[in-house]
C-alpha cells in the first residue's frame, strides 16, 4: 500500500496582511501545490527571498494561507480547533537552537514538551533517554545547554521535539547558524530518524550537499516552484540552479567544470564515491 501524504499543499498563495491605507505587499508565495508522503525525506532550496521560511510557518499553522490550502494529516491550519494537534504531529526546529531551549538542564528541557502533553513521569523519563540516545546526546543530559555546541544544542532542540513523538519533522534552516561540524552533526541525526524511524522530513535549507541523499527536492523562486524531483535531477540543472542564484552540490560543481574542459561524465554525479569511480573509468 502506497504511503499517504502527510503534508498536503494546494494552490497555496501568501502575502503578509497590511492595514488600511497601506499599499498591498508582494506574494510571498504564488499558487504552488506539493505532497509530502509519509516517511518521505523532502528537500525544499531556494535563494533568500524564494520563500522557504513563510513556507514553514504556514505549515506549522503560525501563518494562515491567504488562498488555497495547507493540511497536516488530514487537519486544515486554518481550523483553529486543530492547531495543537497539527503541531504536535509536525514539529518543528528552527534556525536558531537557543529559541527552542527552555530549561537550564538538558534533560529537563527534552521532558518539557512531554511535561505539557500531559505524559505520566514515568513513560516521560523513558522518552528522554531514549531521544537524547537517538540524537547521541545521553552522556550530556546532566549539561546545561550554554555549555554546549551548536550542533550540540541543535541535537537536543530535535530530541525535544521527538519527545512528543511527532509523525513528522519540518526543519527550517537548522544548520543555518553552524559550523561544518555542527552541520554534519544534525544532518546525520535528521538522516538517522528518516531512515531508522521512518519519520517524515520536510528540511528547508540553502546548503545543497545537506539534500544530496533526499527522496526529493523542491526549487522554490519568486515564491513558485521552479523545479522538483530527485537530487540527481534537480542537481543535474546546474544553469538553471545557477540562473537563480543557487549554488550547487560540490561533487555536481566539479563534474560540470570538467566536462566545460572536455571530459565526458555523468551530470547527476553527487558523492564524493560515485565522482571518484566515474573519474576512474574515463580513458
Amino acid at each position: 500500500m502506497e504511503n499517504q501524504p502527510i503534508i498536503e499543499v494546494e494552490n497555496l498563495t501568501f502575502q503578509y496582511p497590511t492595514s488600511e491605507n497601506e499599499e498591498a505587499n508582494p506574494v510571498v508565495l504564488d499558487n504552488i501545490s506539493f505532497n509530502v508522503k509519509e516517511g518521505e525525506f523532502v528537500g525544499i532550496i531556494g535563494h533568500n527571498g524564494s520563500g522557504k521560511s513563510t513556507l514553514a510557518k504556514l505549515l506549522n499553522a503560525i501563518n494562515i494561507p491567504t488562498e488555497g490550502t495547507v493540511k497536516i494529516k488530514g487537519m486544515d491550519t486554518k481550523d483553529q480547533d486543530s492547531i495543537w494537534d497539527i503541531r504536535q504531529t509536525a514539529g518543528m526546529v528552527f534556525q536558531n537552537p537557543d529559541n527552542q531551549l527552555v530549561a537550564t538542564i538538558v534533560e529537563d528541557d527534552v521532558a518539557f514538551g512531554p511535561e505539557n502533553l500531559g505524559v505520566p513521569p514515568e513513560e516521560i523519563r523513558e522518552r528522554v533517554d531514549q531521544c537524547l540516545e537517538t540524537v547521541g546526546m545521553s552522556e550530556f543530559k546532566r549539561s546545561e545547554p550554554n555549555h554546549l555546541s551548536g550542533g550540540q544544542k541543535q541535537r537536543v532542540a530535535i530530541a525535544g521535539i521527538l519527545a512528543m513523538e511527532p509523525e513528522c519533522i519540518i526543519l527550517d534552516e537548522p544548520t543555518a547558524m553552524l559550523d561544518p561540524n555542527g552541520r554534519k552533526e544534525v544532518i546525520k541525526t535528521v538522516q538517522k530518524l528518516n531512515k531508522e524511524k521512518n519519520m517524515t522530513i520536510l528540511h528547508i535549507t540553502h546548503y545543497m550537499d545537506e539534500l544530496i541523499n533526499a527522496d526529493r527536492i523542491i526549487v522554490l523562486d519568486k515564491g513558485k516552484i521552479k523545479l522538483q524531483g530527485k537530487p540527481k535531477e534537480v542537481f543535474s540543472q546546474v544553469d538553471t540552479l545557477k540562473s537563480i542564484g543557487l549554488d550547487i552540490p560540490v561533487m555536481t560543481n566539479l563534474t560540470h567544470e570538467l566536462n566545460e574542459l572536455g571530459y565526458d561524465l555523468p551530470d547527476d554525479l553527487l558523492s564524493i564515491e560515485e565522482t571518484a569511480n566515474a573519474i576512474c573509468q574515463l580513458k
